[in-house]
């Protein structure tokens, strides 16, 4: 594959994610009104108007959720990996889903409004001052407009136009996105006596999210040592074929892989849209990256012919104990580098 702007290929495997993505949703939604119609009729509280957005509203949330826990879950686990690799299809169809929940909302509490409806929307309430009574409106508004906004930017032609660093940049946004979604649910449920349940259910799910996030962090394959050299725990036990990914000083990552007996290394972010090649494996003799399929010769951090793009590797060497260390300053991209082999039991220093 090549870091040139390419129309959308659609695989089979994008067809299946897709659908199973589309399938769950109408499932979860006709679920949620079958249970909730018992108790939607004009006569109470909650009718059936307020239990559609609310069924949109809490499938948007929980598909917000399960998407910024796929990425620790496929670090913790490989056999999440194929629900990352095309993530951004989840992304898009959140966007949808949370857009069917503001329009009903909408259509419903503002129906007979004397002013425009976004215009009601955004000055019904302005008491900014107090817990109880905040605007949750602006905040459920912000998330969507984010949602919006990197759902319309997720092609690889946005990605190309802005450079990769910018639109990864952009694309973090989905955090602040999160926590506006999570204070809208949240707050507007302290404004009703009815049900405190979706408060407690969406601070759940945040916990749950943001314990992900930090269980991955603290699990990050640390590497320790002094110097420009730092040793790397566990390296000959990598799985033939696949990468054990580093953490080194200053934030930076990089991928130590184990091929027919050897290892090599090179930076964890791929040229294409920096996706973690150390979650990917060898296939056809080159690391993969597990976003896009962009590929890369272990030896050089190159890409086959005809393609051009290339990474920087990182030199690696044994000390007198078995010791793998891999050198912290990358080499430039392309540049040859040496494996070295595996250290058998019987090599290793008792």
């Amino acid at each position: 594959m090549s870091v040139a702007y390419v129309p959308v290929q659609w695989t089979r495997t994008k067809w299946f994610y897709d659908a199973v993505l589309i399938v769950a949703v109408i499932v979860y939604v006709a679920a949620f009104l079958l249970i909730g119609s018992a108790a939607a009729d004009h006569s109470r509280p909650v009718d059936g108007a307020i239990t559609n957005a609310r069924a949109l509203g809490t499938c948007a949330f929980l598909m917000l959720s399960m998407i910024l826990a796929i990425g620790p879950l496929a670090r913790l686990d490989r056999r999440f990996l194929p629900l990352l690799y095309n993530r951004r299809h989840f992304g898009v169809l959140t966007a949808f889903v949370a857009l069917g929940h503001a329009s009903f909302v909408i259509d419903w509490y503002f129906a007979f409004s004397p002013v425009p409806k976004l215009d009601a929307l955004f000055l019904a309430n302005t008491d900014i001052g107090h817990l109880v009574g905040f605007p949750f409106e602006w905040l459920g508004a912000l998330a969507l407009v984010t949602m919006a906004i990197l759902a319309a930017t997720s092609h690889d032609f946005w990605l190309s136009f802005l450079g990769a660093p910018l639109w990864k940049a952009l694309h973090l946004a989905i955090y602040p996105a999160y926590a506006s979604t999570v204070g809208h649910i949240a707050l507007g449920a302290l404004q009703s006596a009815e049900n405190q349940t979706f408060a407690i259910v969406a601070s759940a799910m945040a916990l749950g999210v943001a314990g992900l996030h930090l269980v991955t962090w603290r699990s990050g394959s640390p590497a320790a040592g002094a110097g420009d050299w730092l040793a790397v725990p566990g390296a000959d036990g990598v799985t033939d074929g696949r990468g054990l990914v580093v953490d080194l000083p200053g934030g930076g990552r990089a991928a130590v892989f184990r091929q027919d007996g050897e290892l090599a290394a090179l930076s964890n972010f791929c040229a294409h849209q920096n996706g973690p090649l150390g979650e990917g494996r060898i296939l056809d003799g080159c690391v993969t990256c597990p976003w896009h399929g962009f590929q890369y010769r272990l030896v050089d951090g190159r890409s086959p012919p005809p393609f051009t793009e290339k990474v920087p590797t990182h030199d690696l060497r044994r000390r007198d104990d078995g010791v793998v260390e891999i050198r912290v300053t990358p080499n430039p991209p392309g540049t040859l580098t040496t494996p070295i082999p595996i250290s058998t039991p019987a090599e290793g220093v008792a």
